[in-house]
């Protein structure tokens, strides 16, 4: 028997020798889930290398990084201790490892695919999942993190029908994403259909795995993203930012009509459209302690022109404190021309980075958690948008919000409503002062910024929200 070169944990193992055809694992992060998925497959073609036969495997991993990392720190090292193990049995030649590309019609986008070619002809290919490459690659098939794969039940629409023709095989191994996805689907149908492998933390330290369990959880420090990516509970409502209880706890008849304004201060929440996505508004009045939602106004595949007329009626119809409006990619010019219109002080371009965005998400939640916002009552269109921002915690332990993916728009109407409510945490710009123009030898900014900060203490917004036309000229 040739030497023991590589290693494999007992639930590895377990994977490895399940020679079902239709196989799905749900394992623990850091649990060597793709390592143990990789030498079924270096298995499997270095056991063809000595039958003299042919195989294909295709890995489909959620990005390019991914598919590359499962290459470059699973199959390699894995080929290269099967080869050693096997060259008396197997041929001389050694497996060569090399990069291609693959043109995606459907999504007019090139992608980068990393290979292992055997001397007998047998291959596998790693490449980042889309419908198109499904359809594109044949033979043995690996969708690895499925249950992170964007469009995850279009990619599967597409792998299926093609693995399954000629008999062959298909494994499925991702660690939990919430349930809206097709990952969820698989791993809990009630059917016979597939071997299912199931290895949460617990059970992979008792079997070999060398971490810290204590450790681990106390650097996670989020028990939500613990109880998913460790102990695989199906976190449905824990991985949706607005839960439909919370949303429904803010519900009120009488929010989202007009004909309701008292003329108090009104904050405004702007999502610009860019092509298919909603162009939103959202209006916001403080009533003591509360605002109540307005207005909501939403349309599809308008021009800027449009967009621009929508907004001047709200500032004409109410006396609007301060507008947040959506300043990523096409609305630097929406918001340099509301600012123009209106005033910088009253008009604030929001830039959509990660750290702006869970900051006005947060802002958002805890407001709606307080009772201190009313949403109309009653909306599905709005309930389903709101509750469509995902919250997740990515490889580096980072958390980021993403959208479902399954409303009308990319939950432009959460957004908008983030917008408004976080404009109206910095407080209300007293409207009664008006300048005559900036103190010879200053700065229009220079100018604006001093009468924010005397007029109003308004700071500029934190966690990463860049606020810029506060203050700014």
């Amino acid at each position: 028997m040739p030497e023991q070169v590589i290693t494999f944990l007992p639930y590895q193992k377990r994977w490895l020798q399940d020679a079902s055809r239709f196989k799905i694992g749900m394992f623990t992060r850091r649990g060597g889930k793709t390592f143990g998925a990789c030498g079924e497959i270096a298995d499997d073609c270095f056991r063809a290398e000595i039958d003299r036969r042919r195989v294909r495997w295709t890995i489909l991993s959620r990005s390019e990084a991914t598919a590359k990392e499962a290459m470059e720190d699973a199959l390699k090292p894995i080929c290269r201790g099967f080869w050693a193990a096997y060259n008396e049995m197997a041929r001389s030649a050694e497996p060569e490892f090399g990069e291609g590309e693959f043109y995606s019609r459907e999504l007019d986008a090139t992608y980068k695919t990393h290979e292992v070619r055997f001397p007998g002809g047998s291959r596998v290919t790693a490449l980042s999942a889309s419908p198109d490459a499904a359809r594109g690659f044949g033979g043995n098939l690996l969708l690895d993190e499925f249950a992170f794969h964007r469009d995850s039940r279009r990619i599967w629409g597409s792998a299926f029908p093609v693995a399954a023709r000629g008999g062959h095989k298909i494994r499925v191994i991702s660690t939990p994403n919430g349930k809206g996805n097709k990952f969820y689907e698989l791993m809990t149908a009630e059917d016979t259909n597939w071997s299912r492998h199931h290895v949460d933390i617990y059970q992979a330290v008792k079997e070999g795995l060398e971490v810290d369990i204590d450790e681990l959880r106390a650097g996670m420090a989020d028990e939500d993203a613990w109880a998913q990516e460790f102990e695989l509970q199906w976190l449905d409502e824990a991985a949706s930012w607005l839960d439909y209880d919370l949303i429904a706890g803010c519900e009120h008849g009488a929010a989202g009509d007009p004909a309701g304004y008292t003329a108090g201060p009104v904050f405004v929440g702007v999502d610009i459209a860019a092509r298919n996505d909603l162009f939103v508004i959202w209006v916001v009045e403080e009533v003591g302690d509360v605002l109540w939602t307005r207005e909501i106004i939403a349309r599809k595949r308008i021009s800027f022109a449009e967009q621009d007329e929508l907004l001047a009626g709200v500032f004409r119809r109410y006396r609007v404190a301060r507008a947040a409006i959506d300043q990523t990619g096409m609305g630097e010019k929406p918001v340099e021309d509301a600012q123009r219109r209106y005033g910088s002080v009253r008009v604030a371009g929001v830039l959509f980075t990660s750290a702006a965005k869970l900051d006005m998400a947060t802002t958002l939640k805890e407001q709606m958690q307080d009772r201190r916002l009313r949403i109309p009552e009653g909306d599905p269109v709005l309930r389903a948008d709101l509750h469509a921002i995902r919250s997740r915690v990515g490889p580096t332990g980072i958390r980021r919000l993403i959208s479902d993916g399954e409303t009308d728009g990319h939950a432009d109407r959460f957004w908008a409503g983030a917008l408004a409510v976080s404009a109206a945490d910095g407080g209300e710009v007293p409207m009664e002062y008006r300048s005559t123009g900036p103190r010879p030898g200053t700065t229009i900014g220079d100018f604006t910024g001093a009468l924010e900060r005397r007029r109003t203490g308004f700071a500029r917004g934190s966690g990463g929200m860049d606020f810029g036309g506060f203050g700014d000229g």
